[in-house]
């Protein structure tokens, strides 16, 4: 069980004026999800990301980091055994990946997924 990448969520009013600010002020690329509600601002070259998103598509909150992760089974059963609260429970969604979003102690909310196969 590990964590393989994180991203930092962002959420935002409106995704097409901040893209602006990405692109055009920072200079990050626009990597295409192919979803209306999400989107993924890359550093050329390095692969370091931002992910910003109005209202999540399918989840009750929105989370503030998402954690891709190589078993999120796994990472879910630990979860429950450990008594966090789940915001949204295990799902596949639509777009391609497992998921289900967390409570840290903390009150930060935190989607933990992996890509279907």
């Amino acid at each position: 069980m590990r964590v393989v990448r994180v991203t930092v969520d962002l959420t935002v009013p409106d995704l097409d004026e901040a893209a602006g600010f990405y692109t055009g002020f920072l200079g990050l690329e626009d990597e295409d999800l192919g979803l209306d509600w999400v989107a993924r601002f890359v550093a050329p070259g390095s692969g370091d990301h931002v992910q910003l998103m109005t209202t999540d598509a399918s989840a009750p909150e929105n989370p503030q980091v998402t954690l891709k992760v190589d078993d999120v089974d796994a990472f879910h059963a630990e979860a429950v055994r450990r008594g966090y609260e789940i915001v949204h429970p295990l799902t596949d969604e639509p777009w391609g990946i497992r998921r289900f979003l967390v409570r840290a102690p903390d009150g930060t909310v935190v989607n933990i997924a992996r890509h279907r196969e």
